[in-house]
């Protein structure tokens, strides 16, 4: 017998309005993102400086791009590159601490494994704060360091917990196997636990590039020299500060200027984020499920 759904049918007539109502939702959620985006865009091309909701620019013009790519060069790309090196050395970083500290965790005949635990979670709720951070930090002597920055990002405990998550999942008989077979402790972490954990490594590598990608608060804290500044500083003092003058000819306004920085910015993420896709859905539901 073959059933064919009808939106008349009383037995599909909630569930017909529930998907009318998600849909309607839905899409005004995504319109409240993209177009917000889209405006961005469009200012960027704008060689005119405009207030109100723009689809196309009414003076198309690439200045902006030009003068933040090419004339400012020096200070916006070495901003660009010091977020880019930050960001790829920052989130090998953190995959590394993140995977061994779960691997160690899941170890449930380590003396202190449920100690170790606990203490973990401990410091996801209390810190000891800015100013004993920042105290750290110069007395270690990382204080004006690029891994002032690098260092307290890459040591997030929520992602650990993601990870350990993730690898209790793992068949306990595949690690009984490997030792059988000789292979040690190490052989099972890199030859077993990494090849398939590409999920998990996607999906949180992902976290910890979005976190460095954004960083704004650590730059301003522990770096005092402004040649070290990541693209979101330069970014934030060129849009709310101003401090912006044009030393040529150029089809642009200081709004046009504003909003090219600000679609460079996204744009990396803009291309990361298809790749990463597949695993990152996967990853995401890690540890939601106990068998």
């Amino acid at each position: 017998m073959v059933y064919k759904f009808s939106l008349t049918d009383p037995r599909y007539r909630g569930r017909s309005i529930f998907a009318i109502f998600n849909f309607i939702f839905m899409t005004l959620l995504m319109a409240c993102m993209i177009l917000p985006i889209i405006k961005v865009l469009s200012d960027s091309f704008n060689g005119d400086t405009v207030y109100g909701f723009n689809l196309w620019p009414s003076n198309p013009t690439v200045d902006g791009y030009v003068y933040i790519l090419v004339k400012g060069g020096t200070e916006y790309l070495r901003a660009f590159g010091v977020s880019v090196y930050t960001t790829i050395v920052g989130t090998f970083i953190g995959l590394l601490l993140s995977a061994i500290g779960a691997y160690i965790l899941i170890q449930k005949e380590m003396p202190g494994n449920k100690f170790f635990g606990y203490m973990f979670l401990f410091t996801m709720m209390f810190n000891a704060g800015t100013i004993p951070l920042f105290l750290v930090i110069r007395a270690i002597g990382l204080y004006n360091s690029l891994f002032a920055v690098i260092f307290p990002l890459s040591m997030n405990v929520y992602n650990l917990v993601l990870m350990r998550s993730f690898f209790e999942q793992l068949p306990r008989a595949l690690f009984e196997a490997a030792e059988i077979d000789g292979c040690s402790p190490y052989g099972i972490f890199f030859r077993i636990v990494l090849p398939l954990s590409k999920a998990a490594l996607a999906s949180i590598g992902l976290f910890f590039a979005v976190a460095f990608w954004s960083e704004y608060v650590h730059y301003v804290i522990y770096i005092s020299d402004t040649a070290k500044y990541n693209f979101q500083v330069k970014l934030r003092t060129l849009v709310i500060d101003d401090t912006f003058t044009f030393d040529g000819n150029y089809n642009a306004s200081l709004n046009t200027v504003k909003n090219a920085a600000i679609i460079i910015a996204i744009i990396p993420f803009l291309f990361i984020y298809p790749f990463c896709q597949k695993y990152f859905m996967t990853g995401v539901t890690m540890g939601a499920v106990k068998e």
